[in-house]
């Protein structure tokens, strides 16, 4: 069980490239780290490996969150090692390619599920957990600027990223005041930069501040919203201006 007096965050989908480097950057802040990970065991050992060498209490455990049953077992989990909650974030995602008039059941559920659903029911099992708290806690949902544009041939992606948004917004009003809810934005990361179809080049032209985003510009907004007491329901685009074209 956690000392009491040592932060905690629950981490969704952090084995990838991006949520390693969030995880490991939050256990660096002095937080216990509990993660999910469903594909890759081998990298989410190796991220767990490297977080336990500044948090060494930190725990990981395998959780589709597609399915509600696998997100309640993985709290039932972590309340056995933790007993605080101050930070969800929520950052498993599906992403492919779906032409509109191609879309199948199957892949509308695995991206729809995966974001969408899947973030709404472990942002409720956290809720629960903080409310009963004494202190303010923060939930930060993982986005995308997709969720404001329209992106061929990513329909249920981009209708995914859209509804964590707005939940974002109306899990900020009803959990005030004791949860800050806000959503990270994130443009072209170079973790992520082979997502994109265009060339990279072409991409940079179409962001003001000319350069890909770096997942340490993730990092930072993430710091500024575990810190801030006086922001929630807000999206936070990091995206280099690339909203402004």
């Amino acid at each position: 069980m956690s000392v009491s007096g040592k932060k905690v965050c629950f981490m969704t989908g952090a084995s990838g490239k991006l949520g390693s480097e969030i995880a490991l950057a939050i256990a660096g802040q002095g937080y216990s780290i509990f993660f999910t990970w469903q594909h890759s065991e081998k990298k989410a050992k190796e991220t767990l490996e490297k977080i336990r060498w500044v948090s060494p209490e930190s725990q990981m455990v395998r959780c589709d969150v597609s399915n509600i049953a696998e997100i309640e077992k993985a709290f039932a989990i972590f309340s056995e090692h933790f007993n605080r909650l101050d930070l969800l974030i929520t950052s498993a995602s599906n992403f492919f390619r779906t032409p509109l008039l191609d879309v199948t059941e199957p892949e509308w559920d695995s991206l729809v599920d995966t974001n969408l659903k899947g973030a709404f029911f472990t942002m409720q099992q956290a809720s629960r957990i903080m409310l009963k708290q004494p202190f303010v806690s923060r939930i930060i949902t993982m986005t995308d600027i997709s969720a404001n544009l329209v992106w061929r041939n990513y329909a249920p992606y981009t209708v995914s990223k859209s509804g964590i948004q707005h939940l974002t917004r109306i899990f900020a009003k009803e959990m005030a005041p004791k949860i800050l809810v806000n959503s990270i934005a994130p443009g072209t990361i170079s973790a992520y930069s082979g997502r994109d179809e265009e060339p990279e080049a072409d991409l940079v032209g179409k962001i003001p501040l000319e350069r890909l985003g770096d997942p340490m510009d993730i990092v930072m907004a993430i710091r500024f919203l575990m810190e801030t007491e006086y922001i929630t329901g807000q999206v936070i685009n990091v995206d280099g201006g690339r909203m402004l074209f």
